[in-house]
């Protein structure tokens, strides 16, 4: 018995990945898009939010100023994102998960683990379920998704990305350490660009360099992550999938196309953000303490002003007061505003709230894994 199956008992988990999902929902829905670069976002100014697999063989990726894709593929097409449609498609998507399993854990939108260890269905073999869920979701959605199949988190990610687009992997006990040994640590969860970097100064380039090394020269060199690395090198990850992760914060953003100074355009555009994000909070059935502001100038400097209330936000047109209060606080703007954004923190979930008294029942706790 290898290391990595003596340290915790065999799970069955699935990390599922939707290939290049929002510039593929914008290629189903729009026909003239596909076969086309396209970069979700961006246009005249920002960011790109999502590219498809025509732009990324450019080299265009998420995140990449859009001045700096236009430039390295000339044909981009940019387009508007739509996240209504985007989270549709999540919904149609989790709805799939949970005919398998109820313990899923989203990430994202577009990705999520599963423990299919004991399935709905009792099909009992994780390779056939993500199979079964990949087949459904091209069938529903008209999107691929691609699937890691392994026995904890750190691999089914790994291998969810080894085959896309549109690939299944799968990595059983037997193949953890190997497969983990090939590959480069530049992919591997919590080794970031700074951190690839150093490991390359000390020599380490793939999982089977950072096998090769002691405890006490990670922890050395690496401090109190250098007990993660020892693990993730031996194919040992003991995270387990939480279905019910507790929000901290949640916010929206925008950024314009042009600068903006007008009090009442940025009044607007204040109450359209929040409007949005308040029918987020409603939908996950959220409820805050802390509204924030962010303003970002034209010269890129970043503005945060805060408000708690005593008890909770009791609904949109208070969350819209507070956030019209801390923007008026700092009009008139001494400088064009390029991004405005709000977001609500100190948050519970509304099932914690106390029942009406009349209704005699105990509460019972909300429990979150």
């Amino acid at each position: 018995m290898n290391e990595a199956a003596a340290a915790a008992p065999v799970r069955k988990i699935i990390h599922v990945d939707m290939d290049a999902f929002y510039a593929s929902v914008e290629q189903r829905d729009d026909p003239s898009l596909r076969g086309l670069p396209i970069a979700v976002g961006g246009m005249v100014r920002g960011v790109v939010a999502a590219a498809s697999y025509e732009a990324r063989r450019f080299g265009v990726r998420s995140a990449m100023p859009s001045v700096t894709a236009k430039r390295i593929c000339p044909d981009l097409v940019f387009v508007k994102p739509r996240f209504d449609a985007y989270r549709e498609v999540s919904r149609q998507i989790r709805a799939i998960f949970s005919d398998y399993t109820p313990h899923v854990e989203p990430l994202s939108l577009d990705e999520a683990y599963l423990d299919v260890t004991e399935d709905l269905k009792g099909i009992g073999v994780a390779t056939r379920i993500a199979e079964e869920i990949r087949d459904r979701i091209k069938a529903e959605t008209g999107l691929t998704a691609s699937a890691g199949v392994s026995y904890n988190k750190f691999l089914a990610k790994l291998a969810s990305d080894q085959n896309k687009p549109d690939g299944l992997c799968v990595v059983t006990p037997a193949r953890g350490q190997a497969f983990v040994a090939s590959l480069s640590v530049k992919r591997f969860h919590g080794v970031g660009p700074v951190t690839a970097a150093k490991m390359a100064r000390l020599g380490i380039e793939t999982g089977a360099d950072l096998r090769a090394c002691s405890l006490e020269f990670l922890s050395d060199n690496f401090g109190s992550s250098g007990q993660y690395y020892f693990n993730l090198a031996r194919a040992i990850c003991h995270r387990q999938v939480k279905a019910h992760r507790p929000y901290k914060s949640i916010s929206a953003e925008d950024t314009f196309f042009e600068d903006l100074r007008e009090e009442a355009v940025l009044l607007t555009e204040l109450e359209r953000i929040g409007g949005t994000l308040w029918r987020r909070i409603e939908s996950k059935a959220l409820a805050g303490r802390t509204v924030t502001l962010k303003v970002k100038y034209q010269d890129f400097q970043i503005v945060t002003r805060c408000r708690s209330v005593p008890d909770l936000v009791n609904d949109q047109a208070e969350f819209l007061a507070i956030g019209t209060a801390l923007l008026r606080s700092l009009l008139p703007a001494p400088k064009a505003i390029r991004l405005l954004g709000l977001g609500l923190s100190n948050l519970r979930s509304e099932r914690d709230r106390d029942p009406p008294a009349q209704l005699g029942l105990a509460l019972q706790p909300v429990l979150a894994f």
